[in-house]
């Protein structure tokens, strides 16, 4: 069986992906490229519903966003650290699927765990890539592999990106799988405490953000990234 994929995005927890770069992977999935999902944590100590409708909630947004898998590594949340076991984890995943292009947190962002899982994911992707470092998954060994790109997609911090994507026309099935994470963003009906993202505007703001970034490149909605390496073209002519 063929496990490779074209793309593989990494939250630190369930519902980062689709908020930082949903819409490329939407866009990405209908051109035909194999996407896959991969959370570090259940996002257990988040301060409204619960692990197990996190769980739900992410199964639902990985149907409507189309991806080819999801996984869930189950590193502790809030407490995972880079460190050489959860590399190790993050390689063997790396190695199982073989992405051309890694996308993951941000590089700074006010939650702890977004740069920690930033740093994290980035670092796997270089040490996967060593023939040394031996791991095997399913009892059977792995052969080392190294993504071409890493991305960080921009999360809470307006972060200046190094380019920005275009997904014009994707911007509404990006919203629609973000609210499946219902538990975590507005209801008034809601007796839990109200958190950053709980509040009634949040999710205006992740739109808002799209179209902004769409006007800075002469598009109606885009999604900004940044990465650790300069960015090369094969033709000057691929840039808007």
């Amino acid at each position: 069986m063929d496990n490779t994929l074209d793309i593989l995005a990494f939250g630190a927890h369930p519902d980062d992906v689709e908020l930082g770069c949903g819409g490329t992977i939407i866009k990405e999935i209908k051109t035909g490229k194999k996407v896959g999902i991969i959370d570090l944590t259940r996002g257990e100590l988040g301060t409204r519903g619960t692990s197990e409708l996190r769980d739900k909630e992410s199964i639902e947004a990985s149907k409507k966003m189309g991806v080819d898998i999801r996984e869930n590594l189950g590193f502790k949340d809030g407490f995972f650290t880079n460190d050489e076991l959860h590399q190790l984890e993050v390689v063997k995943i790396i190695r199982k699927y073989k992405p051309k292009i890694v996308l993951c947190n941000a590089k700074d962002d006010r939650h702890i765990d977004h740069p920690k899982g930033a740093d994290l994911v980035s670092d796997s992707c270089f040490l996967s890539g060593l023939e040394k470092i031996k791991t095997t998954y399913d009892n059977k060994k792995q052969d080392s592999w190294r993504p071409i790109n890493v991305y960080h997609y921009i999360q809470w911090k307006n972060i200046s990106p190094d380019f920005l994507v275009d997904i014009s026309g994707f911007e509404d099935l990006k919203m629609n799988a973000i609210k499946c994470y219902s538990s975590q963003f507005y209801d008034p009906e809601s007796n839990e405490s109200e958190t950053l993202i709980s509040k009634k505007n949040f999710l205006n703001t992740i739109y808002n953000r799209s179209l902004d970034l769409g006007r800075l490149i002469g598009v109606e909605h885009a999604e900004g990234f940044t990465s650790n390496k300069i960015i090369g073209a094969k033709s000057i002519n691929d840039l808007i």
